[in-house]
């Protein structure tokens, strides 16, 4: 089916602080960027990057976060320099047009706003690319699901920190959600889209 009419591209976390030299690392981010930026390029204003914000301490965060906080607290933000919160270099050459939105947990649709914001675009399909395949990606696609988008996921586009839970979310997402979820290359995806 072609990929046409009111579509977004929801590019996950593709962030400084999981690209870079940190303890939250996904080596095979810079691997799938070039597919990612495929889609960035061509499809710039279409494209919203999802960031996954720390809080500025770990007692700042609401209840279990606070504990996953003081685990992880030199991701906080009175530890790590704020611009490690930023999309990749590459990427953010786009913005604008592209659109950045900013969340506190894996999932972009707990408090409504993007939602809302599609909705009022009249957005009925959603593209996702990003990290990481089996939290962040994940939480973004059953979610989408969840609220009825024609959801695709470009599964030459996302990326985790452990090939394993990777492969094992894809396989996941093809066969428990194939009627609701597309997955598909890029380049597909690119040949198919106007």
């Amino acid at each position: 089916m072609p990929i046409a009419g009111q579509w977004r591209h929801i590019c996950v976390d593709m962030q400084r602080m999981f690209a870079e030299d940190t303890p939250w690392h996904v080596p095979w981010m810079n691997t799938v960027l070039p597919q990612v930026g495929e889609v960035v390029d061509r499809f710039a204003e279409r494209t919203i990057f999802t960031r996954f914000m720390p809080p500025a301490h770990a007692d700042d965060a609401p209840g279990m976060w606070r504990d996953y906080y003081r685990k992880w607290w030199m991701m906080t933000g009175e530890h790590m320099p704020r611009e490690m919160t930023d999309v990749m270099p590459a990427l953010k050459t786009y913005v604008p047009p592209a659109r950045c939105f900013d969340k506190t947990a894996y999932s972009p649709w707990l408090d409504g706003r993007l939602h809302a914001a599609l909705s009022g675009e009249e957005v009925r399909t959603l593209i996702v690319s990003g990290g990481e395949t089996d939290v962040c990606v994940l939480a973004t696609v059953l979610g989408a699901i969840d609220l009825g988008y024609r959801t695709i996921l470009l599964k030459d586009a996302v990326c985790s920190g452990a090939d394993e839970t990777h492969d094992a979310s894809l396989d996941l997402l093809s066969s428990r959600f194939s009627v609701q979820l597309e997955v598909m290359e890029t380049e597909a995806f690119l040949a198919s889209a106007t």
